[in-house]
């Protein structure tokens, strides 16, 4: 069966780093876009960014545009989401999805001093 799980996350100081990672299986990794999402409290669920099957097409959400970088090892089955210049509305539960169809159970992401 398809499962995500997304690991990564913690607390962080804003203007901080973290690399969220996203390891696939159940299924060819390689042959499917993946995207990232989050939901902060209180807040619906937003698309933060996608990527291609190759990783040559990429795009993001224009709060996260030059913070973030979305990427994919296909040979490691697994997304990634490094996450730059950090701030304290990033704060959120991060999500990994195939197609919007396979979610995983999220990764907290807390930026605060």
């Amino acid at each position: 069966q398809v499962q995500l799980v997304e690991s990564g996350g913690g607390l962080v100081q804003p203007g901080g780093s973290l690399r969220l990672s996203c390891a696939a299986s159940g299924f060819t990794f390689s042959m499917y876009g993946m995207s990232w999402y989050r939901q902060a409290p209180g807040k619906e669920r937003e698309w933060v960014a996608n990527i291609s099957i190759a990783g040559g097409r990429r795009n993001y959400v224009d709060s996260v545009k030059e913070r973030f970088t979305i990427s994919r090892d296909n040979a490691k089955n697994t997304l990634y989401l490094q996450m730059n210049s950090l701030k304290p509305e990033d704060t959120a539960v991060y999500y990994c999805t195939r197609g919007g169809e396979y979610w995983g159970k999220g990764t907290l992401v807390t930026v605060s001093s």
